[in-house]
């Protein structure tokens, strides 16, 4: 069982957890050095994922305006062929 564990984590725990620990510290000193927290990324994926989803609605907003531009020609058109063959 522990060397399946040593395998998995790529060495032993002890070993792993030290080095966890040193990347963590490295990569909090350059995110605070660069003024970004974790919060801001949070906040920054749930605000793409959010105005993603606003976009969305406002292209099918688009769409249904261009549905009723066209279909306000189709229609009558349509009408007038099957009229117009309904004749014969």
């Amino acid at each position: 069982m522990g060397n399946d564990v040593n395998r998995f984590l790529g060495g032993t725990v002890a070993g792993t957890i030290v080095k966890l620990l040193v990347l963590s510290l490295i990569v909090g000193f350059v995110l605070s050095a660069l003024g970004i927290h974790p919060a801001d990324l949070f906040h920054g994926i749930i605000d793409f994922f959010r105005s993603l989803w606003y976009r969305g609605f406002s292209a099918l907003g688009e769409i249904g305006r261009y549905l009723l531009i066209g279909l306000s020609v189709v229609l009558p058109v349509f009408i007038i062929i099957r009229i117009l063959s309904y004749r014969r």
